[in-house]
């Protein structure tokens, strides 16, 4: 089975080149100060093997630009985001997809802060300025089922695959795996078949927890006869979140133990479970991205 390989995580690929980095912009600081370094960290993971790129925009969000400079900035910053990913593209001269990035639109891991009511104006101008520049939608880090639901129908009908990516708790022991929210797996997975996504995966959370999801996953795919629905898993390197974690308190230690090869390890269980579209979160580089396409698919 081909792997498709995604990309690993942008914010300390941009520390690493110096680029501007602070809370509470994260990553979307380097779209204000310094464009070049996110397209540097694009065609770097190219250039390690990723078949999909994902957009810098994460961080185009009032959780971490506040919401002033979202409403005046949000769908520039998602445009600029988008033309940097299609400029690295262009200058690979390689078939690379473009994955724009739909993050949580309240902040990670917090499905206690989601206000129902404003999905819609927040997503809209990042969809908008994404639309035109990605072959993919992916709604990642999403840590409760109505995020996915609620943006869905706000994306353009125009048939692009869609890809959903769940974070999971992973800072204690769970009977079964599941969403931040306390939702199951098992009961996502249901209602991504009944939205008719193109992909099922999980992200920014240990790889650990990740093994379990993906075998409850197909499981339930091959039972509803939506095996058609693809799997996969970007780990992050963090050490467990806990329920209160918040974004913006710092920049989370990375494990030591999660080098190159062994993550590769994880990878490769995952392949083994069925999972095709592997890569990277938080904490998982171009190097990391690097021994993935090396080995998976050779």
């Amino acid at each position: 089975m081909q792997i498709t390989i995604l990309d690993g995580g942008m914010s300390r690929e941009l520390m690493r080149l110096n680029a501007p980095f602070k809370q509470p912009e994260w990553s979307a600081l380097s779209l204000y100060e310094k464009p070049s370094a996110v397209q540097q960290v694009h065609e770097d993971y190219i250039a390690g093997g990723a078949d999909v790129i994902t957009t810098n925009s994460y961080a185009v969000v009032p959780f971490h630009i506040g919401e002033q400079r979202f409403h005046a900035d949000a769908k520039m910053l998602a445009d600029l985001a988008g033309r940097l990913a299609k400029s690295a593209v262009k200058n690979s001269n390689q078939s690379v997809k473009i994955a724009g990035s739909l993050p949580p639109m309240f902040g990670s891991y917090r499905a206690d802060l989601i206000e129902k009511d404003r999905f819609a104006e927040i997503a809209q101008p990042i969809i908008d300025g994404l639309s035109p520049h990605v072959d993919i939608w992916l709604c990642e880090t999403q840590s409760a089922i109505i995020e996915p639901v609620s943006v869905k129908p706000l994306l353009p009908k125009d048939n692009r695959p869609l890809w959903v990516s769940f974070t999971l708790t992973d800072d204690e022991p769970t009977p079964e795996p599941q969403l931040r929210s306390g939702e199951s797996v098992k009961s996502a997975v249901k209602k991504m078949i009944e939205l008719g996504v193109d992909a099922i995966l999980f992200n920014c959370c240990q790889p650990e927890v990740i093994e379990q999801a993906l075998d409850v996953t197909r499981q339930i795919l091959s039972e509803n006869h939506a095996v058609h629905i693809k799997t996969g898993a970007y780990a992050n390197a963090f050490a467990p979140q806990p329920k209160d974690a918040t974004a913006n308190d710092g920049l989370d230690e990375v494990r030591k133990d999660l080098d190159p090869q062994a993550y590769l390890r994880w990878a490769q269980k995952w392949k083994a479970q069925g999972a095709s579209i592997i890569g990277g979160c938080c904490g998982i580089g171009v190097e990391h991205i690097r021994v993935l396409a090396d080995k998976l698919n050779s």
